[in-house]
């Protein structure tokens, strides 16, 4: 039975709307929009409903109530922010080579933690059992914990509110929609208040990561890799529920990765990363080395790799602007020795 109980099932067809407004949109998907309940509860309208008409649409009368419940209770946990998750902790398991993986990490909530190693040494794998919460049920034995428990069945298989989000390095959209109106369709999806001007922001967001700029009309499928990954990143930066993000080498999406993870972090959320980057990999507070399909040890970030992290964004900055150069038919004909031998500003 739905959360919402048999008793909203006594509340007139008036109350209810009150309550849940979307509670028409389930008798219009069901083909019953439109349908007049004059009772005082909702539960002796939906017996009184002709027996042409629900042989019509293919449903009985205690499923029809039933599907209702179920539906409201629904609507109800995705209004509901996921629990605020404080702490993820990887347990290792064992190498490829079966050898003991010796892993116990905690990443705490608003961190970044860099995942590196050689293509092929089991990056993707740990991220894949961070996506599932493994339970010692995977090829690499490991076990996830949450805030330093396992989580519950529902914490690890339920559809709505999950913990973990990921980004994969491909972005592809079936939906043929403008870009706005996809921000506002997955906002309503999420109940979310005021979706107009939360929609307005992820969308000035994505145009900040992108390298290349959109409107808010652009068909979904029209944009780049880039453009696509900048907007899934602010998308889930500011609308899902999911307290944890995966990330899959995103220096190859064309987006401005240090204002990504800003984004990212300044939502609370706790961020994985795999990357061959050296800008990204000193961004974070600690980096987990892969070797072999396991941990080999955790690198925490020093005051010097600090330091040269500053310098590598300098270069970074003035490496974007040889890209944008590039970009808009401009030509290199000056000293690019002497260039990124001088200051900040050419």
């Amino acid at each position: 039975m739905a959360e919402i109980g048999r008793e909203l099932l006594a509340l007139p067809w008036r109350a209810v709307l009150e309550r849940y407004p979307y509670a028409e949109d389930f008798f219009q998907a069901n083909g019953l929009g439109g349908l007049d309940f004059p009772s005082p509860s909702l539960g002796r309208d939906i017996e009184a409903l002709d027996e042409d008409i629900l042989d019509d649409v293919g449903i009985s009368r205690e499923e029809l109530a039933e599907n209702f419940l179920l539906f409201i209770g629904r609507m109800e946990r995705l209004k509901r922010k996921s629990a605020s998750l404080e702490s993820l902790t990887i347990l290792g398991g064992r190498r490829k080579d079966g050898e003991p993986e010796r892993l116990d990490l905690t990443i705490r909530r608003g961190e970044v933690l860099a995942i590196v190693g050689p293509t092929g040494s089991g990056k993707s794998r740990l991220l894949a059992d961070i996506e599932c919460l493994a339970q010692g049920d995977t090829q690499t034995g490991r076990t996830v914990l949450v805030d330093g428990r396992k989580p519950t069945p529902q914490e690890r298989f339920s559809i709505e509110n999950k913990l973990i989000a990921q980004l994969s390095q491909n972005m592809n959209f079936v939906m043929d929609l403008p870009v706005l109106e996809f921000l506002n369709m997955h906002g309503e999806s999420r109940m979310i208040s005021g979706i107009g001007e939360v929609a307005g922001r992820i969308f000035e967001h994505a145009n900040e990561l992108a390298g290349e700029p959109f409107s808010p009309k652009t068909p979904l499928t029209q944009l780049s890799g880039g453009q696509s990954r900048a907007l899934m990143i602010a998308d889930t930066a500011m609308l899902s529920t999911s307290p944890v993000v995966l990330i899959d080498e995103i220096e190859n999406a064309g987006v401005d990765r240090k204002k990504a993870l800003e984004l990212l972090v300044q939502e609370g959320k706790i961020v994985l990363m795999s990357t061959h980057d050296p800008l990204l990999a000193l961004m974070g507070a600690k980096r987990l080395v892969i070797e072999n399909g396991g941990g080999k040890t955790v690198i925490r970030t020093s005051e010097r790799e600090r330091e040269n992290l500053a310098a590598l964004e300098r270069i970074d900055r003035k490496m974007q602007r040889l890209r944008n150069q590039i970009r808009l038919g401009g030509a290199i004909e000056y000293s690019v020795a002497g260039y990124f031998a001088e200051g900040e500003e050419r």
